[in-house]
Order: structure tokens, then sequence, then C-alpha cells
């Protein structure tokens, strides 16, 4: 009986490789067992396609830090496939679930030696599995889909785009050309040919429009305009949206109805993709940090608890309306400062609905909190708000009851002392 031509075609399976080894094929089925157990992964595509895929051939060359967190210089070592001494440590890095570094100071990517680096700084990984996993699933990846990724990276959601989708109709793109070149080579051993191209995908392409699937690999700080006239009806479209804080990130999902009128959401998420190039990020120095552990501000007794992390909604609240703000997550106590003004707050139990609040500097950091989150809880504390489009290009996230509103900044920078 002849085919449908109709029928949406069937996954385009990656060719076998030399050095997708026994070793190997036990990593990845122990990493995708990890992310089953944790609840980050369930049955589908996106499964079938982490099983399928040797990461090794996309990612043969990666670093691992040598140094302390805080250790100056930095020193790095670059791990390589191809020498045997490397294999057993290059197998945990890529299936450990952690991001992976892949580029050190913009450096070209293909034919460089392995060893170590000192000073630089990382420019370019693959995202840790557990955020892959749950955006390409939310992502609803179909054959014959028609998909834009958006920062190429190591090239592992445009691989299990190709291997969901076909190739045909995949473009990955990067604004580096070193990591579109090692994209497009190693996509290639595995079978694969997108079309891998350098741009800068908020802005400049436009090529092969609309897109069923547009994804976006690193943090912007509202939803670009240029995506949204790709995206097709039925269409859908996932980043993550930040300010110059990294603390409280936000994902922005928008939908195109058949209609061709968009919807869209911002929920508040605990992870969230870093910034890309141009990004300014707002950081606790290792000084600062020590500052805010040892010394003393002006306390004062609370009954008022502090919000809780799953608060996410009003901690994304907070990162509108009082930007600047960023939090110590490897501190006791709940603490957070403002690196642009060197004010801090430190809060710590003592006592059955007790806390001493520390605070120190211009701004009241707990009194901005305090605001926002009865502003929060008055707008029925919602972790889910709308994104608005205004006809002068403005965007605003708003709570369902319209009670809590803030307007993203396009163009919003930070001291990052």
């Amino acid at each position: 009986m002849p085919s449908d031509p109709t029928a949406p075609a069937a996954p385009l399976l990656p060719v076998q490789h030399s050095a997708d080894t026994v070793e190997a094929v036990a990593a990845r089925a122990a990493m995708v067992a990890r992310l089953e157990e944790s609840g980050a992964l369930g049955p589908g595509p996106v499964r079938e396609a982490l099983l399928a895929l040797p990461r090794q051939i996309l990612m043969p060359q990666a670093y691992v830090r040598r140094s302390a967190p805080d250790e100056t210089p930095p020193r790095w070592d670059l791990l390589d496939w191809s020498r045997p001494a490397d294999r057993k440590e290059l197998l945990e890095r890529l299936h450990s679930g952690d991001s992976v570094s892949i580029q050190h100071d913009g450096e070209p990517i293909l034919g460089r030696p392995p060893g170590p680096r000192r000073r630089g700084a990382i420019t370019a990984m693959s995202s840790t599995m557990s955020l892959t996993t749950d955006l390409l699933q939310q992502l609803g990846l179909r054959p014959g889909q028609r998909v834009l990724d958006v920062g190429t990276g190591a090239g592992v959601t445009a691989a299990a785009a190709c291997f969901v989708c076909g190739d045909k109709g995949v473009v990955t793109l990067d604004i580096d050309p070193h990591v579109t070149a090692a994209a497009r080579e190693r996509l290639s051993a595995l079978g694969y040919r997108p079309a891998a191209v350098t741009g800068d995908g908020t802005t400049e392409w436009t090529a092969a429009t609309p897109y069923d699937r547009i994804f976006v690999s690193f943090a912007v700080r509202h939803v670009p305009q240029a995506l949204m006239e790709q995206l097709a009806p039925g269409g859908r479209a996932l980043m993550t949206l930040g300010t110059s804080s990294p603390s409280w990130p936000g994902l922005a999902v928008v939908e195109r109805r058949r209609d061709g009128s968009v919807e869209a959401q911002l929920r508040a998420v605990e992870f969230g993709h870093r910034a890309g190039a141009g990004f300014d990020r707002l950081f606790l120095s290792a000084a600062f940090r020590a500052e805010i552990a040892r010394a003393d501000g002006w306390t004062q007794r609370s009954m008022i608890a502090p919000p809780p992390d799953m608060a996410r909604g009003m901690w994304l609240a907070l990162d509108h309306l009082y930007p600047g703000l960023v939090r110590d997550f490897g501190a006791e106590d709940l603490t957070i400062g403002a690196p642009g003004c060197r004010s801090w707050m430190r809060v710590r139990p003592v006592g059955h609905r007790r806390w001493d609040v520390t605070t120190s500097g211009p701004r009241d950091i707990w009194a901005e909190i305090q605001d926002v989150a009865g502003r929060w809880r008055a707008a029925g504390a919602p972790d889910v708000f709308r994104l608005r489009f205004d006809a002068d290009g403005s965007q605003r996230a708003t709570s369902p009851n319209g009670a809590l509103t803030w307007q993203l900044s396009p163009g919003e920078t930070g001291d990052a002392r």
C-alpha cells in the first residue's frame, strides 16, 4: 500500500557513530533515569531523543573548573574525548545533569588543543538537563514542525528538534560564529543537516518563517518583537525573561492562536537560562557576601515571616518593582544585597514566629519585600501573570485580577560590583 503523503514525517534517527561506546549508552540511560525519578522527564519524544543522542558527539570537549568558586584567577581543564585518560571524567561531566562549559573567552571551538586554561571566563555552555528537558517538553515538539532554536550552544536543543521533527524545518542560530561552526559539524556527525546560521535571533533572523516552535536558550528582558512576528498560527515560543538580577527568573510562554491573535503568560519559575550577549548582570562579589555575613546593621525584631521560596510570584514581582536585588542562595539565612548601592538585608529566625531582620545601606530591602508581598497577596497570590503587548511596543505583566502590574524594561542595566 502506498504511504500517505499527508502523514507527518517519522522522527529522524541519528546515525550510529563509532564513538558511541557501551559506557556512553549506559551513562545516557542513567541520566534519563535520574531525570525521570526527579519528575523532570516523562514518557514521550523528548525522552526518546535523550536516550538516542550521543552527548559526547555534540560535546567531544568540555571544561571542568579546577579552582574554587571565588578563587582568582580561575583555572579550568579542557577535557577531550579523543584522549582515553579524559573519557571517564568527561562522560561523568556530560551526563551529570549539570551545565556543561564548552567555550572559554570566545575562542574557536573546533581544532583547539585540550589542557589547562587560566583567567578569562566561560562564554558558551549547555544548560542543565532538568531545565532543558522541562522546556523541551513544554515546547510540544511534533514531527514536521518548523523550529527556530535561538542560542545554539552545544546543539542539544537543535539535535532534539531534528530527532523529533526532522532536520529540514529546523534552524539553529547563534551570535557567535565559532559556536555555529562547531554545532554545524557536530550535528552533521549525527546525521542532521539543520540550517546552522550566525546572527542575532532576537532582531535579525527572518528567513524560513513562520515557525511552529521558537526556543530561546538565554534570558531576555522582554519578548522580542521579531520573534513574535515569526510565530505561526498555532505556534508556541518559550524564553526566560529576566532583569539584571539572576535570582528570580520568569518563563515567557507566547502562543499565536489560529485567528492570528497572541496570548502570552509570564510564569514565575525556580530556574531559567542565563543572560545573553549584551545583558549586564548583577552579582554579589565574594567581598560583599563576606561583608554581609560579618557586619552588624540595624536589627529589628519582627513577627512577620519572610515570604517562602515557593512564593515565586512574589519574588518575581519584587525583582521588577524594586530592581537591583540579588539573593545569596548559599547563605544560611535569607540574605539579599543591592550591589549598586551596597545595601543589604539578613533575616534570621530567633524563636517561634520571631525573626531578627538586619538591614544596612540606603535601601530598606525588608520594607520593599513587605510592600510587594502585601500587593501580591491582594492580587490573589499568583505565580502566573498575563503578558500584554501594547500598541506602542511596550510590554506589561499583569496579575489575573489586574491588581498587580509592572512594565517590562528593554533597556535596564545594573552595576555589577
